[in-house]
């Protein structure tokens, strides 16, 4: 048995048209011997009628003073998905091919109780391989899957991309060939969002590494968790267009690759809003900072906001966080208190407190600047109100081996520069180099950096 799974994003669903173009890749793919399952995203984006953002709005537009419990969101999410996938198994009917819709569940998919975020345990594929070899095509809504106790949950953004992986090395013990086609309204993995970059071309091949790397790093083609699952079993992921006959992108192992492909630059990709926070304990008290930077990364942790682009050194320490997270910074932070070296001396001062401010004047912050006041005469009160920057943003030059090329940051460093765009911090990985820059530099960084290492040549396999 050869079993091709396909993956059709919410705009390959949200018209007519659009739905029997997805269903001619269905046809062909079954034409040409394969046994296909279909996995769906939710009709459209938001605005549309069963859109997830749509779906979610409504449910919270019946009291916005009240918060749905995470259970029936995720039941109320798993909706589009549902829909979508029962249309699309319909529009495949009206053209003479059986097919079975069947929801995540049904189709075995078993996670853990991270409602919104669930990730899959195991898969049964045991149905959907009858119905296989009964001759169906079978369509699983993706996004999705239950519980133990049979609970829907949904996997989190891109998580439709999560199940199409997932089901291919479920079935792959099963088949003689898996493989799995990955489309949207791209026709490929690109050098960069052709939206700023004009020129970028589409990848004939890149690494699981380098399009997981990518995916972190803010491109919106596959969900990372995609790539790590297919590397993991070893199976080939096309990104391929919906709209479009155009080859795609093949991603696969690096071993079966070429070296050229295997040590280039790939691409250059940027994040969404950021804002970039920077802490400066007073002159003298650097012995304090580890104490402190560490009981902010645990209410962070805690509170499941990411960091990016960490820094410490001398008497400052530094981190950013995406634009989305600020407001509820600002609640967590600004006006915090954290003692050090509180103890038992008999004498004052007895320790020493530091009162966290984020700027802007917030009310937390006077309001326990007064109170702390009044014990000035027993402990000293050192104050430290952080830099905030807006409106950044992350801009990462993808490869497969940074790690032990010299030069590389300076010229990457040295190009922006040239093109008059300021750099606040820097990171690297094994696969990558970012930099954080104005939000407003984003075209011109992104172009500046493709340019430079001339990713717009046809070259490396690409």
């Amino acid at each position: 048995m050869k079993i091709l799974v396909q993956k059709f994003g919410g705009t390959s669903v949200d018209s007519e048209e659009h739905r029997r173009k997805a269903a001619g890749k269905v046809v062909r793919a079954a034409q040409a011997g394969w046994n296909v399952v279909v996995v769906v995203s939710a009709i459209g984006r938001a605005g549309a009628p069963y859109a997830t953002d749509t779906l979610v709005s409504s449910l919270k537009a019946v009291d916005p003073s009240v918060p749905p419990a995470p259970r029936e969101m995720d039941l109320m999410m798993a909706c589009g998905e549902i829909i979508s996938t029962v249309t699309l198994a319909q529009t495949l009917r009206t053209l003479g091919y059986d097919t079975i819709a069947l929801t995540g569940g049904q189709a075995g998919i078993h996670t853990d109780y991270e409602f919104g975020n669930a990730r899959i345990l195991s898969i049964d594929p045991s149905y959907a391989l009858r119905m296989l070899e009964a001759g169906k095509i079978v369509l699983v809504a993706g996004f999705q899957g239950v519980t133990t106790y049979g609970a829907i949950t949904t996997l989190g953004r891109g998580g439709s991309d999560t199940t199409a992986s997932a089901l291919g090395a479920a079935l792959k013990p099963y088949a003689d060939e898996v493989a799995v086609e990955i489309y949207t309204d791209v026709d490929g993995v690109k050098t960069a969002d052709p939206r700023l970059v004009p020129q970028a071309r589409t990848l004939a091949a890149a690494t699981y590494e380098e399009v997981s790397e990518m995916a972190h790093q803010g491109a919106k083609v596959v969900h990372p968790r995609a790539a790590e699952i297919a590397n993991q079993y070893q199976i080939p992921l096309w990104v391929k267009s919906t709209f479009e006959d155009s080859p795609g992108t093949l991603i696969a192992s690096g071993a079966d690759m070429g070296e050229a492909i295997r040590s280039r630059v790939t691409g250059v990709t940027h994040t969404g809003k950021i804002v970039y926070i920077r802490f400066e304990v007073p002159s003298g008290d650097e012995e304090d900072k580890a104490q402190i930077e560490l009981e902010i990364y645990r209410i962070l942790q805690k509170e499941d906001i990411a960091i990016y682009l960490t820094s410490t050194g001398g008497n400052a320490f530094s981190f950013a966080v995406a634009r989305e997270h600020l407001p509820r910074l600002r609640d967590l932070l600004d006006g915090l208190v954290i003692p050090v070296d509180l103890s038992m001396r008999r004498k004052p001062p007895f320790g020493r407190l530091y009162l966290l401010g984020l700027g802007g004047g917030q009310k937390s912050f006077r309001a326990q600047r007064d109170l702390l006041h009044h014990t000035a005469h027993m402990v000293e009160v050192h104050e430290m109100a952080a830099e905030v920057t807006e409106n950044c943003t992350m801009v990462s030059v993808i490869a497969s081996r940074f790690k032990g090329v010299p030069g590389v940051m300076a010229c990457i460093l040295e190009t922006l520069a040239g093109a008059g765009v300021p750099v606040f911090q820097t990171a690297d990985s094994a696969y990558s180099i970012s930099v954080l820059v104005p939000e407003t530099d984003t075209q011109k960084a992104t172009q500046a950096l493709h340019d430079v290492f001339d990713l717009h040549a046809a070259a490396g396999g690409g």
